[in-house]
């Protein structure tokens, strides 16, 4: 249960009075309850990392809460939350006795603590509450973003060395369970475990007290403190020996005491610290969250009993491992961290570019080992230097050369910039083009003509144009010259090699680049269509084996070849721009025509389809014929009658007269159907514009900007009863692929529907006109539209109806009453303003004739 206690202390108050948490912007219990809230909410860790940033929290504040954390749970291992201690057999494994007891005291404006310490915020929960939150509190800890947002917020530029202290990689966390080191005195608060074997089997364990004795059951007190291990075993043997003879007897030490360390001057948290006696320099700094932006790493003083014990250079431990200033604490120990006495930035082309804190009499060559020397493309003649110190008033610039570095000392505030090499060659030449291994060559050595650098390319290509080469030269001023090399003759040795210079560039072309890429295209009725690659002599025979042959429906009675004309030596232009060449093939070769013709580049090659290769055209037929379904047309001119025989006939039930036909929208007939579409509701748009002053706009530009959908279909009007009585008739009309005639059963009743009292289907009654159907759904609506009544019949069409007519009204038909248009009616508002202004101006008409009498 103390674990516990002292853990969740540890994770809520780690900061609360190292840092002046009562300064802070939020303190470590907001924090925690902050980023709980966030995690509940669904938010990912870097959102938290950033707003805890922008509200004043500090990285050094998360980091440390996360390092305490993780260094107490290195240490303590698996925690029993319940508060229980479910361990069968005591271990031996040293415990930092630091961990008990009130921690926190203020004196002096420093901080006393210890390396785990915390409040008692949490001592009043459950511990089924304790543990929900520290498993909370741990995920907070774990944030893996804390580093980039960190990294994010450090400058570009950063002190060597300076966070190795506040790292959240390293702890510096003594090693609770190494063997007792040789010089390590033993004091009042160190658990000690006499063992004892041999003729009698004992174990003792007890602690030494502040007198500096242990007592031993049945022999009394010992003096202990003050011994190393070695000495307080002979001091045991001596007192035991005669109460356990020919017995072994061994003191080993168990749990180390406390110590109280000082660590001041610029660190982050000056303050007393109570670290374990096995701390060690590296261990107090660490506790005092390391160096400040003005500390120094060089010279770090550690004091005992008023002198100096040790000297702390960190450089020296990061560079070449030496710990010799890691001393041992012990309690009462002072750690004294001054400023540092230079800083000194280096940037350029070095290995480790940041800033270095250097001693002084510390040269340039100092500085040049501690970044890692030059990089591999430094300029390592001279390091430009610039002071802005000294003695002088204003910023100074020094070049130091390659010999004056070790001599020249640097001093604080000096920025140092490394140069890189110019990026150029001081000893090439490079050759393009046909040669089969262009590239770049060193000129000196083996190669200093344009003989060498051709061999050492392996040679010229086989299509090389070697009759004149390019060379490409650079002038004492940077600009270009252009040379002309015989590279044939230089080969051949006929004519005098060209030495080379460095940077020069040979340019040998190529016959193949010299001439445009030339093709060959054909297509119509092949397998492949498509350019080819031209070649000499290829036939049109050849070209078509090329493409894959002819189709099935490649018309062999006509194939074309067109060429264009193309004259290098006219001197004005032609209105003939392409010759045509016609030719029949049988198996796909020249029958009608020149036998083996030869094609040119750019020719272009067309293979007709015939035009006796139709493809089979189906229509259907459902309903009332006798044999419904798909049929094949037999000729182009396939009509209504022809489908209807082809079926068997009609059936005794069909209606021939209200037969329909369904056709099938072309991509034309689509574009046009929106197009009228389109028209209509513009036109719909401007009469509402102009009508209704509370026409929705927004509603309109929708309408006029959305994809109309017209279906894939469209129905025509037939009339299948004439078409079959007349076969070569108007109404026989000429069928399309894809058709559908759709035969209907005779139906004996109409419909009427629209702008009247009841709509209604009833039986249709023959020689009655539309007053009888219009009479019978209930007569007109008060906004019927009487003049403008229409039938539309199962055939598809549409007619308008006279109230007096009886012939519009066929079995099946629908009657549609519309609607007139809606008009505005005006409001209360506008009629008393209309009569308001009658008024006024019947008053002042009568103002006027009394002025005229």
């Amino acid at each position: 249960m103390k674990q516990v206690r002292i853990l969740a202390i540890m994770v809520i108050g780690l900061w609360c009075y190292s840092t002046g948490a009562f300064g802070q912007s939020m303190n470590d219990d907001q924090v925690i309850q902050f980023v709980v809230e966030r995690q509940a909410a669904g938010e990912d860790q870097a959102t938290i990392v950033k707003k805890l940033l922008q509200k004043g929290v500090t990285i050094q504040q998360i980091q440390k809460i996360r390092k305490k954390v993780e260094a107490q749970k290195g240490q303590m291992g698996a925690i029993d939350l319940t508060g229980q201690n479910k361990n069968v057999s005591k271990s031996r494994k040293r415990t930092d006795k630091q961990l008990d007891g009130e921690e926190y005291q203020t004196q002096n404006n420093y901080m006393v603590r210890s390396q785990a310490r915390g409040v008692k915020g949490m001592d009043n929960m459950t511990p089924e509450e304790r543990e929900a939150t520290m498993n909370q509190q741990i995920e907070f800890l774990d944030i893996d973003s804390i580093l980039y947002y960190q990294d994010k917020l450090k400058d570009e530029m950063q002190v060597f060395g300076r966070n190795i202290f506040n790292n959240p990689n390293l702890t510096f966390e003594p090693n609770m369970n190494i063997a007792t080191p040789s010089n390590y005195r033993l004091g009042a608060g160190d658990n000690v475990i006499i063992d004892v074997w041999g003729a009698s089997q004992e174990t003792f364990e007890g602690e030494i007290s502040p007198d500096g004795t242990v007592t031993i059951e049945g022999i009394g007190p010992i003096k202990l403190a003050g011994q190393s291990v070695s000495q307080a075993n002979a001091t045991l043997k001596q007192r035991m020996g005669r109460f356990y003879r020919d017995s072994n007897i061994q003191l080993s030490l168990g749990s180390t005491r406390s110590i109280q360390v000082q660590v001041m001057g610029e660190v982050n948290t000056p303050g007393t610290y109570t670290l374990s006696a096995l701390s060690s320099s590296f261990n107090a700094l660490y506790m005092a969250g390391g160096i400040s932006d003005i500390g120094t790493l060089r010279d770090i003083k550690v004091y005992r009993n008023g002198r100096t014990i040790a000297d702390i250079d960190v450089y020296d431990y990061i560079l070449n491992g030496n710990i010799k200033g890691d001393v041992r604490l012990q309690d009462n120990d002072i750690i004294v961290v001054g400023a540092y006495d230079a800083l000194v930035k280096i940037t350029g082309r070095v290995k480790r570019p940041m800033y270095y804190e250097m001693k002084k009499g510390e040269t340039t060559k100092t500085l040049l080992d501690y970044c890692g020397g030059f990089a591999g493309d430094a300029y390592k003649k001279n390091i430009r230097l610039v002071r802005k110190g000294g003695n002088n008033s204003e910023y100074s610039m020094h070049t130091i050369d390659e010999f004056s570095m070790g001599a020249f000392e640097v001093q604080d505030g000096d920025s140092l910039y490394v140069d890189s090499v110019i990026a150029r060659f001081s000893n090439m030449a490079e050759v393009r083009g046909a040669v089969f291994h262009p590239g770049m060559y060193e000129v000196g050595r083996t190669i200093s003509g344009v003989k060498d650098l051709i061999e050492a390319a392996d040679g010229v290509l086989e299509g090389a144009f070697t009759n004149r080469a390019v060379m490409h030269r650079q002038r004492e001023d940077m600009t270009l010259e252009v040379l002309s090399v015989d590279l044939k003759g230089i080969l051949d040795g006929t004519t005098p090699d060209v030495p080379l210079r460095k940077n020069d560039v040979l340019f040998v072309p190529s016959r193949n680049d010299l001439i445009t890429d030339q093709t060959l295209k054909i297509s119509g009725e092949v397998i492949y269509p498509g350019t080819y690659q031209y070649a000499s002599n290829t036939t049109l025979e050849d070209l078509v084996l090329q493409a894959g042959g002819l189709t099935n429906e490649a018309s062999t009675a006509k194939v074309d070849v067109f060429r264009r004309i193309y004259d290098a030596t006219a001197t004005a232009t032609n209105d003939t721009i392409s010759k045509t060449y016609s030719f029949a093939l049988k198996d796909g070769f020249v029958v009608d025509g020149k036998e083996g013709f030869t094609l040119e580049a750019f020719d272009e090659v067309v293979v007709r389809k015939s035009p006796s290769s139709n493809e089979l055209l189906s229509v259907s037929v459902t309903g009332q014929v006798n044999f419904s379904g798909n049929y094949t047309m037999t000729t182009k001119t396939y009509k209504l009658s022809d489908l209807v025989n082809a079926a068997g006939g009609l059936t005794h039930l069909a209606y021939a007269k209200g037969a329909r036909l369904e056709r099938q929208m072309t991509e034309e007939e689509r574009q046009q159907r929106q197009t009228s579409l389109r028209s209509q509701q513009i036109a719909l748009y401007e009469t509402s514009l102009s009508a209704d002053k509370n026409f929705d706009f927004n509603r309109a530009d929708t309408l006029l900007t959305m994809k109309l959908d017209v279906g894939n279909t469209y129905p025509v009007a037939i009339n299948l009863e004439e078409a079959l009585a007349d076969p070569d008739g108007a109404e026989n009309i000429t069928l399309r692929e894809n058709d559908r005639l759709v035969i209907p059963q005779f139906s004996s009743t109409v419909k009427i529907s629209g702008e009247v009292m009841y709509p209604i289907s009833i039986n249709y009654k023959e020689g009655e006109s539309l007053n009888y159907y219009i009479k019978k759904a209930g007569g007109y609506a008060s906004n019927a539209r009487k003049n403008r009544v229409y039938a539309i019949y199962m055939n598809g069409s549409v007619e308008l109806v006279n109230k007096h007519s009886n012939k519009a009204i066929q079995p099946g038909c629908e009657i549609v009453i519309p609607s007139k248009d809606a008009k505005e009616k005006m409001s209360t508002a506008e009629m008393m303003s209309m009569g308001t202004t009658a008024a006024s101006i019947s008053t002042m008409m009568v103002s006027i004739a009394n002025l005229l009498k």
